[in-house]
């Protein structure tokens, strides 16, 4: 099934004229609220702020709605036609040539990588495809202890899988050399050559068979596609924060995904893994340089998945999101303390993109993702900066005399203005576009999905409680992300070891020290704005109430007794509870069962023959005349037929 995008620049120019309209209206409202009484430096400031976030939001509530509209009319957001389960529109399409499962993996559990990789085996073998695969566990462990662990647990899992062992690798680097983006590159050149394509897994996913096997089908349908996301969905959460974000997830992810690829069109994002690449292409165009300068800017690039999409694009490859492709599946951070700690990462491999948005080349879409990606943590640096001048400037008022004759030969009074229509009208559209969504996703799934998360009164229920809980925690996400920000700014550094997933409740001891800087500014806070402004303190008090409650709210979400207790209760039921694939019955089986022998005899894995290809080192400053574009690659192909 060949997938036609059309009208791709007329998509790009509605959704950017929707977003600027808003925007600059938005704007508009604030700059005549402050200018009707004079407009000061300090309110200068505050505006180009609050520009930039009501741009971002804009942005963010526009493709929400698009995607919203496209759902619940249930149209294909590539190609606009009324949509059939995309599966089974290749159900006749034949696998051809060989490719490529491989799951990077870095001092994880051992238990769990080795049931996930086993799970997905199984749940491809069952389609009775197979014999077109391989599977590859690329270990970059250092700790010796768990690279112990590693391998008796492989050979534990060949002896398990008797034949299916045959299409199994594991290689384990004795260096972790420039992390996953050296340990995907190394397989590549050595074993690249025997594979048209690879589908990228994380240590913590899971993918049907059924999914691999479309996403093959569909490369080969699309013969300039060369990489092809799918929307991964967050299952087997225990706690009462991971049940809560894997809700949220579940809910709102499609229609945010369909919004997206109704404008990214052809230049979608890439987000590291639970995709497809075409390896020549990867190989060819993919080679990240080490950027020159000091951290945030240079060095290693960080969030190299980005990046890697956009040097596709430039290259002339599509790069697809298929938003409605069910069967790919991941892991999130239990509680609020790790979910912080992984955002860390992110914010300074987003940030660092800033430095290459220029790149010659990229195009537009992928410039967006670079910018998107960084005000997606930048901005709550700018919201905590804005509240704080807010409060400096009412501060200001309230203890300075208001003035109502500029001159001693004024006749009249000059008397302050308020704008009040101005006022609620800004305030309510800010609302609407940040809640919005929520309720847009809620709406679709209650009309398309209901049953998925155990009936409509479950489903709102969960979607109210989430839609309460997200505004509890925001203040929170707000001051960590700020202050992510800052340290990447000045340039410290951050470790990217690996993510915790597995539910644990975090101790009082670390909620309060993670918590207490917070708690404190927002008890100072607090005081200073209820003694002099008290208005502008009851406008703050759900965020410095966030902010004071922070332990107890780490403390309690992360339990896993109220986790289960919801669950109980029916609250935030996800479609994998309600209904439990086979993929994800094998690794909860597994997972159970999990038994080690107390002797095992050990041996070194086999690799198949090795053919290197040297992986050229792009540049942002030019695209090089010597690599061959795809569309010139097929013209040959074709004319040497």
């Amino acid at each position: 099934m060949l997938i036609n995008i059309k009208g791709k620049a007329v998509r790009k120019w509605i959704y950017a004229l929707m977003v600027f309209i808003t925007s600059i209206a938005g704007s508009w409202m604030m700059y005549e609220i402050f200018s009707e009484s004079g407009i000061t430096v300090l309110e200068v400031v505050l505006l180009v702020l609050f520009s930039i976030t009501f741009l971002w939001i804009s942005a963010a509530f526009w493709s929400a709605f698009i995607g919203f509209i496209l759902q619940i009319f249930d149209i294909d957001p590539l190609k606009l036609k009324r949509n059939k389960h995309f599966a089974g529109q290749l159900d006749n399409v034949t696998v051809k040539d060989r490719h490529a499962v491989v799951m990077p993996v870095y001092n994880e559990d051992t238990d769990r990588i080795m049931a996930g990789f086993e799970a997905c085996l199984v749940d491809l073998q069952r389609t009775g495809q197979l014999d077109h695969f391989d599977f590859y566990m690329l270990s970059d462990t250092q700790n010796p202890d768990m690279a112990q662990a590693e391998l008796t647990a492989w050979n534990e899992l060949c002896q398990r899988l008797g034949a299916l062992a045959e299409n199994i690798y594991y290689r384990r680097r004795e260096k972790n050399t420039h992390r996953k983006v050296g340990n995907l590159a190394d397989f590549c050149q050595r074993w690249g050559y025997q594979y048209e394509s690879m589908i990228v897994l994380d240590a913590d996913s899971v993918m049907t068979g059924e999914c691999m096997l479309t996403l093959v089908k569909a490369m080969q349908q699309n013969p300039m596609s060369g990489l092809i996301q799918t929307v991964p969905i967050p299952v087997r959460s225990q706690t009462l924060f991971g049940r809560f974000l894997q809700f949220a997830s579940c809910l709102y992810c499609p229609m945010l995904a369909t919004g997206q690829a109704f404008w990214q069109t052809d230049s979608a994002n890439y987000w590291g893994h639970n995709a497809i690449i075409r390896v020549d292409a990867f190989i060819q165009h993919c080679g990240l340089p080490t950027l020159a300068g000091k951290a945030p800017f240079g060095g290693d690039i960080l969030s190299h998945d980005f990046v890697e999409a956009a040097l596709l694009r430039r290259a002339g490859w599509d790069v697809l999101l298929l938003a409605d492709l069910e069967g790919s599946y991941e892991e999130i951070p239990s509680n609020i303390i790790d979910y912080a700690t992984r955002d860390r990462r992110w914010v300074q491999g987003n940030i660092q993109h800033l430095g290459i948005i220029n790149g010659k080349g990229l195009h537009t879409v992928n410039r967006l993702h670079f910018l998107f990606g960084a005000l997606a943590y930048m901005s709550s640096l700018v919201w905590l900066v804005m509240l704080v001048l807010s409060t400096i400037d009412a501060v200001v008022r309230a203890t300075t005399e208001t003035v109502f004759f500029a001159s001693n030969y004024s006749l009249f009074p000059s008397w302050p203005v308020v704008k009040t229509e101005y006022i609620i009208t800004l305030l309510s559209a800010t609302a609407i576009m940040l809640l919005g969504p929520k309720l847009l996703g809620a709406i679709v799934a209650l009309v398309r999905r209901r049953d998925q998360f155990g009936g409509g009164l479950a489903l709102m229920t969960g979607a109210l409680i989430e839609a309460t809980i997200a505004i509890i925690i925001a203040p929170l996400m707000m001051f960590y992300h700020a202050y992510f920000v800052l340290n990447v700014l000045v340039g410290k550094n951050v470790s990217w070891d690996a993510q915790g997933r597995e539910g644990r409740m975090v101790p009082w001891k670390e909620a309060f020290k993670r918590t207490w800087v917070a708690s404190a500014i927002a008890i100072a806070w607090g005081g200073i704005t209820l003694s002099l402004t008290p208005i502008l303190f009851w406008w703050l008090a759900p965020v410095l109430l966030g902010l004071l409650l922070a332990a107890p709210i780490i403390r309690f979400s992360s339990s896993l007794y109220l986790g289960k207790l919801s669950r109980s209760l029916g609250m935030f039921v996800s479609p994998s509870e309600v209904e439990e694939i086979p993929a994800l019955r094998t690794l909860r089986i597994r997972l159970a069962n999990m038994q080690h022998q107390d002797e095992i005899l050990l041996s070194s894995p086999l690799m198949p023959p090795e053919q290197w290809q040297d992986m050229p080192e792009q540049s942002f400053e030019f695209l090089s005349s010597s690599v061959e574009m795809p569309i010139q690659r097929l013209a040959s192909d074709n004319k040497q037929q």
